[in-house]
């Protein structure tokens, strides 16, 4: 009899353990985003007169007119009315590292995009499929929000989830273009919106604050190994942000540690620098190419499919 019981309690044990997994990793959910949804009542910046008190500096601010739609673009560059992007690739850590600078006259040009346009749990698709469903000239993966059930979300403007994880340390990027490192536990996101939160990413650490490393020499995100492909977004000063990127895990480059990627956002001269998920999601892709290499174990160089992506188009 007891055996009985023993074999039940395993049966039951694997097939719960089973269950959590999927639910985790595997089962679809789409959320009814029309339940926890609010709008910010700011909205991003225009050139119109009726904005410059909004904060952003005239560098900020691009003519509603246009008097052109010019585009330039090479392996490496893309220039159009507006937007800038340049590509450079560096070598620091053992380590390939992609960088992209991004210069702006309209805040409405940096956005975020969800996979599959859904807001939802393990509804994920590669950065790359991400980027063209949105005409993204320059993207990268973003927090992957799906894997959370905590945490909040805010996109585009649009507070999706407002419940607070315990000591996440989020950026908040404010219509007014300035950004903000907070702890979820010190404000709501209601308050934030009422702030002006144009966008949140919620994954971290920050590793930049006011120009200072942030990070200690032994942090680490949860139990990722020390060096690891990473991403990162930077601010610099008004109109000028970073992207990067870096390889990890493979034969040609060993991956960076939080610190390292600190030291190296430093290099760039940032002011205010956010860690971005890492490992086999960090991905680039530029003018619809993906421009560094994604893998998981090393084996092979392929995109991890992930929940969301930041980019500009």
């Amino acid at each position: 009899m007891k055996r009985k019981i023993t074999i039940g309690y395993l049966i039951i044990l694997v097939v719960f353990t089973i269950y959590v997994l999927g639910d985790t990793f595997l089962i679809r959910r789409t959320y009814d985003s029309t339940a926890v949804t609010s709008v910010a009542t700011n909205t991003v910046p225009s050139a119109t007169a009726e904005n410059e008190s909004t904060g952003l500096a005239e560098a900020l601010t691009l003519s509603t007119e246009k008097t052109s739609s010019n585009v330039t673009v090479t392996d490496t560059t893309y220039e159009s009315d507006g937007l800038r992007v340049e590509i450079s690739t560096y070598r620091e850590y053992d380590t390939d590292i992609y960088v992209a600078d991004i210069y702006f006259t309209d805040l409405s040009a940096f956005s975020t995009a969800f996979a599959e346009d859904t807001y939802g749990k393990n509804i994920t698709d590669k950065t790359s499929q991400i980027a063209e469903d949105n005409d993204a000239v320059i993207a990268i993966n973003g927090d992957y929000y799906g894997a959370q059930e905590k945490g909040y979300v805010i996109k585009n403007g649009v507070l999706y989830r407002s419940t607070a994880r315990n000591n996440a340390q989020d950026l908040v990027i404010y219509t007014d273009g300035t950004w903000e490192i907070i702890n979820e536990s010190e404000i709501t996101a209601e308050e934030l919106m009422e702030k002006g939160a144009y966008q949140l990413l919620s994954f971290g650490p920050g590793l930049i604050v006011d120009g200072e490393i942030s990070v200690s020499t032994d942090y680490e995100v949860g139990k990722a190994m020390a060096s690891n492909p990473r991403t990162a977004i930077g601010y610099i000063d008004e109109g000028h942000y970073v992207f990067v990127v870096s390889d990890g895990r493979t034969s040609t480059s060993e991956g960076l540690s939080v610190y390292q990627l600190a030291e190296f956002m430093e290099s760039l001269g940032v002011e205010t620098a956010y860690n971005l998920d890492g490992g086999g999601s960090s991905t680039m892709v530029f003018n619809g190419e993906v421009i560094n290499n994604p893998t998981t174990s090393g084996n092979k160089i392929k995109e991890r499919s992930v929940s969301d992506i930041v980019y500009f188009g």
